[in-house]
């Protein structure tokens, strides 16, 4: 039976530390690379649905999961970045 990698798409929230005059520059500092990210702070918070593979892309994969029962519509498979068979190095993914 052949083995499987799969990239998904979650969402995750990481706490980070940073000196700065106030809460908006506080916000600037972190997107510009400044803060320091705290250990240990790494946290699921759910599967990203929104994005995924392009269904025109795959549509074989596609139709093969709806017929599975997984809801796929016409423009991505939910939370799915790439999927390769590890033996046959065969790749699936989001540049198609």
């Amino acid at each position: 039976m052949p083995v499987y990698e799969i990239e998904q798409y979650e969402l995750h929230t990481m706490t980070y530390r940073v000196e700065a005059d106030d809460p908006a520059d506080a916000i600037v500092r972190l997107l510009d690379g400044e803060a320091e990210a705290m250990d240990n702070t790494l946290d699921f918070v759910e599967v990203a649905d929104e994005r995924g593979m392009l269904v025109e892309d795959h549509p074989e994969l596609a139709e093969k999961l709806r017929t599975l029962g997984v809801p796929v519509d016409d423009r991505i498979i939910p939370s799915i970045r790439s999927i390769s068979d590890v033996e046959s190095e065969t790749l699936y993914s989001l540049e198609g």
